[in-house]
């Protein structure tokens, strides 16, 4: 097994996980890792520092999903009222179902992409503020402000999360970790 298919057993998980929560549906998430993965297959053998390869690999994934996003066809689809029908039974998964995890990722799903793209690699792939910046190509700054208007609105938009959202609630302050990092 060369070092591509070594890589790729091991991480294409975390990219299938972070592209399902970047795009909109699996069909989307797949052709998003694709493109990685193709991408990332031409461009190894120029790749010198493999410990930078996961970087490369998100960075890759993020502008392959805002080209997505940009795409004219993207226009002309037409919202509508009616949602398809489950393909599983809410809370066949988790016994402790209440319906907020659906709330939080319809949420996240609502939210503008950039914010969405911040939260996901912020808090679902706990990168530093730091990596979210390199990754999207934007200032740490920046990342801070959308993580921070993000966070509002899910505390708006899910009252249910507003407790565990709040900034005096130790789990949200995560400046303060980051500073121990």
């Amino acid at each position: 097994m060369n070092d591509f298919e070594s890589w790729l057993v091991a991480r294409e998980p975390a990219l299938q996980r972070l592209a399902h929560l970047l795009a909109p549906d699996p069909h989307t998430a797949a052709d998003l890792v694709q493109t990685t993965l193709t991408k990332l297959y031409v461009a190894w053998p120029r790749i010198s520092d493999r410990g930078q390869v996961d970087a490369y690999a998100r960075r890759v994934l993020v502008n392959a999903h805002r080209s997505w996003w940009r795409r004219a066809f993207r226009r002309h689809e037409a919202p509508t009222g009616e949602l398809p029908e489950r393909a599983t039974a809410a809370g066949t998964h988790d016994t402790t179902y209440d319906g907020t995890r659906d709330a939080v990722w319809s949420a996240v799903r609502d939210l503008p992409e950039r914010q969405r793209a911040v939260l996901v690699l912020r808090y679902y792939e706990d990168l530093t503020e730091r990596e979210t910046a390199e990754v999207l190509g934007i200032s740490v700054g920046t990342v801070k402000s959308q993580a921070s208007r993000a966070l509002d609105r899910l505390r708006r938009d899910v009252p249910s999360l507003a407790d565990h959202l709040s900034p005096q609630h130790p789990q949200s302050d995560l400046s303060e970790q980051e500073q121990h990092r």
